[in-house]
């Protein structure tokens, strides 16, 4: 994806054909929830979550029956955390939103918005992420591997 003026161009592709699919298309980045005063920074992750809420709303209650946890990602730019996102695949048909988990997340990953991305495109896997510090976990580590089935196609 790109940018163009205040929209961002989005592309995909099929990983193993290099087939594009859902060329052509543009993502106008909106607030999901009440920001404080005060100019938040921009994230490229933010795109993505939001990519996410779209399939939640598609299949979500087939996702919190194979899933059944709540995800919490803290994102975090030159050490300090940005921005919290929950992904709960566990209650009704699931939703993703801004903030800290309402009820206890069973996984919490913290890292860069920049690492995030780099996950997501596949660039760098999970669990080497994890062993040089660039993904910190805590909770179910185990649950992480859910996540495959959702982040895989993202991009």
């Amino acid at each position: 994806m790109w940018k163009e003026r205040k929209k961002t161009y989005h592309q995909s592709k099929i990983k193993e054909t290099e087939e594009a699919t859902g060329s052509g298309s543009y993502v106008t980045p909106t607030s999901t929830s009440a920001k404080p005063s005060g100019k938040a920074p921009s994230l490229q992750s933010d795109l993505i979550f939001e990519e996410l809420g779209r399939r939640i709303k598609e299949m979500g209650s087939q996702l919190v029956k194979k899933v059944n946890a709540i995800f919490q990602w803290d994102i975090t730019r030159d050490g300090k955390m940005v921005v919290q996102w929950t992904l709960d695949l566990k209650t009704g048909s699931g939703e993703i939103y801004q903030g800290a988990s309402r009820c206890p997340a069973d996984t919490v990953f913290t890292l860069s918005d920049h690492d995030f991305m780099q996950l997501v495109l596949g660039k760098i896997k999970p669990h080497q992420a994890f062993f040089v510090g660039r993904l910190k976990v805590r909770g179910n580590i185990m649950l992480g591997r859910k996540l495959e089935m959702i982040l895989k196609n993202q991009l």
